[in-house]
């Protein structure tokens, strides 16, 4: 093929582009609960984030990828010419990678998933033909903005209030999470090892675990985590001093703890998962450049995974901060206790929807469970200028996506073609 090692190389590049955008935005989302209740310092969660979603991307980030993400694009229609779904490809790499740009600066929390798939609705419905999109799966796609954010809203609302009436409200909270928190302990070690299970394994074609097998694991994971966890609760002793600003500042630090866990649970899931968005594009370009058959699914060579390790890490050390603020402090007042609730709200959303095959987006289920623990407090602890501007962020994503990439498909056609 000619320009095959130009299409290469652009495809490292965007590539490498598009998932720099993962971690600055979709990262920051997975570490704003932790870093805006201030369990954890921004530093920490780089560091948490460098090593777990790293280690997800490269072990579990899948050895072979679907070539179009999500089954939206039919690839029988580019056996005659395999280069229109590179510069399609390549187009929606950069235009993700824009979009993410944008919204990383702004400040705003947006599906990665939906900007990719808005760039491969794209190109596919004006480049191709309406014919070479499956709208049933993006009619499936836009359910998600209604049902992620709702489904962990609630969820994270009664895991919150169960805190409040088991340990907040109690006469000496202190005790009571000495008591509950083992508990608490359990259930995020339970669902984080499922989420690790069902959203981050699942690549890895050597692991084959089944359903029961997995709940088996996680109750036993959730046990031990428990005990561990009960072990370092017990010696911690209340600041008298710090309690006089503070009345729950040593249960908020028992809380803490819990966070550290959530937040790396979450890295190495969202780690193996989403890295497909940058890998799976690239993966396509690379094999149909090669090899110049279109494939329904592309080998992943190293490199690929490699790229989007890097990456991701890069995204979130140099642009993540801005989303962090926005989901972390701006929507509503995060504490340790209301930031482990919306995580494992977020958590037991992406496992129900992981076995159910709910259409999900990893973003806008962790900004519904942020909001349903400030609806826990009433309307008034919810910043809601700051919420209008994340829903219109949502909206328009797969608009966005989808004209950034009708233009470039169009510049590189014209270049290229």
């Amino acid at each position: 093929m000619e320009y095959q090692t130009t299409y290469i190389i652009l495809a490292g590049v965007f590539g490498l582009f598009m998932a720099w955008g993962i971690g600055a935005n979709d990262v920051a989302n997975a570490m704003a609960t932790s870093v805006g209740s201030k369990a954890i310092t921004i530093k920490t969660a780089i560091i948490i984030a460098a090593i777990f979603e790293f280690s997800g991307a490269i072990l579990a980030g899948g050895e072979v990828t679907s070539t179009i993400r999500k089954g939206i694009v039919d690839p029988e229609t580019f056996i005659k010419s395999p280069e229109l779904l590179i510069f399609g490809m390549l187009a929606s790499l950069l235009a993700a990678g824009i979009w993410l740009l944008i919204a990383s600066r702004k400040g705003w929390p947006v599906s990665t998933t939906h900007s990719i798939v808005g760039a491969v609705v794209g190109f596919a419905a004006v480049g191709i033909g309406m014919d070479a999109v499956h709208w049933d799966k993006v009619g499936s796609i836009v359910m998600s903005w209604v049902i992620s954010p709702l489904t962990s809203g609630v969820l994270a609302f009664v895991i919150f209030q169960s805190v409040h009436v088991l340990i907040l409200r109690t006469d000496n909270p202190l005790k009571m999470a000495k008591r509950y928190v083992p508990f608490y302990i359990f259930l995020t070690a339970f669902f984080m090892t499922l989420v690790t299970i069902k959203k981050g394994l699942k690549h890895v074609s050597d692991i084959q675990i089944s359903s029961s097998e997995s709940y088996i694991y996680a109750a036993i994971i959730g046990v031990v985590v428990a005990v561990i966890g009960a072990i370092f609760i017990s010696k911690i002793q209340p600041d008298k001093a710090k309690e006089k600003d503070f009345t729950f500042h040593t249960v908020e630090k028992v809380f803490a703890v819990l966070m550290v866990i959530t937040a790396s649970g979450l890295a190495f899931a969202h780690g193996s998962n989403d890295v497909a968005n940058a890998v799976g594009p690239l993966a396509a370009v690379v094999s149909t450049a090669q090899s110049g058959i279109i494939g329904s699914k592309a080998a992943l060579n190293p490199w690929i995974l490699l790229v989007g390790g890097i990456g991701i890490v890069i995204g979130l050390a140099t642009y993540g901060r801005k989303v962090i603020a926005t989901v972390g402090t701006k929507i509503t007042h995060l504490t340790p206790s209301r930031g482990f609730a919306a995580e494992l709200g977020a958590s037991m959303t992406i496992v129900v929807a992981s076995s159910t095959g709910m259409p999900i987006s990893t973003t806008h289920t962790l900004v519904g469970a942020v909001l349903g623990v400030g609806m826990a407090k009433g309307i008034s602890a919810i910043n809601l200028s700051v919420v209008r501007g994340i829903f219109a962020s949502w909206i328009i994503t797969i608009p966005a996506g989808a004209i950034l990439s009708i233009v470039f498909f169009f510049i590189l056609r014209a270049i290229f073609g």
